[in-house]
C-alpha cells in the first residue's frame, strides 16, 4: 500500500479504510473485535477465567456496548504472567519478541507474529501520514533499537512507508 493524496491534497495511508463511511468502519471494528476476544477467550486462561467470573462468553459481546462488561487488564497481569503467560499463539507462530526494560518490575513479554508486525507496521505508517510525513521525508529515530518496543515500531512504520 502506498500513500495517496485525495482532492483536497490530504494524504492518506489506505485511503479506502481511512475514508470508509462511520458504518462500514464500525461493522469493521467490532467484527475484528469480535475476533480477538475470541481468540483471547480460547487461548489465554487468565481472559476465559476473567470472562467467566464476569459471567461472560464471547457470544454474549453483541455489540460495542456489550463489549463494556469486559474485565479490564492491567501491567501488572503483564507482569504476575511473566514471561509468556499471556501469549495467544504458540512459539513456532512468533516471528519476533520485544521485552521492557523492568526498571519498576518483572520486564514485560510481548510475542509478535509476522501479522502483527505487518499490521502494527501498516498503523504506525498511517499515523505517520496523517500528520504530514511522506516517503520523500527522512527520519531519525532516536528510541534504542534493543528489546524494546518503541524503537522497532518507529522503524517498521519508516520502513513501511519506504517500500
Amino acid at each position: 500500500m502506498i500513500s495517496t493524496m485525495s482532492d483536497d491534497n490530504m494524504a492518506f495511508w489506505n485511503e479506502e479504510i481511512e475514508t470508509m463511511p462511520r458504518a462500514e468502519l464500525e461493522k469493521l471494528q467490532f467484527d475484528l473485535l469480535k475476533k480477538q476476544v475470541r481468540r483471547m477467550y480460547d487461548s489465554s486462561k487468565l481472559i476465559h477465567d476473567r470472562m467467566e467470573a464476569a459471567g461472560l462468553t464471547p457470544d454474549d459481546i453483541v455489540d460495542f456496548e456489550s463489549f463494556r462488561k469486559m474485565p479490564f487488564m492491567k501491567k501488572t497481569d503483564l507482569r504476575d504472567n511473566y514471561p509468556d503467560g499471556l501469549f495467544v499463539k504458540p512459539y513456532d507462530e512468533l516471528v519476533r519478541i520485544h521485552v521492557s526494560s523492568g526498571t519498576t518490575g518483572n520486564p514485560t513479554v510481548v510475542g509478535y507474529t509476522k501479522k502483527d508486525l505487518e499490521d502494527w507496521s501498516e498503523s504506525l505508517a498511517r499515523g505517520m501520514v496523517s500528520f504530514g510525513m511522506s516517503s520523500k521525508d527522512l527520519l531519525q529515530n532516536c528510541h534504542g533499537y534493543g528489546l524494546f518496543t518503541g524503537g522497532l515500531g518507529v522503524h517498521y512504520g519508516t520502513s513501511h512507508q519506504h517500500r
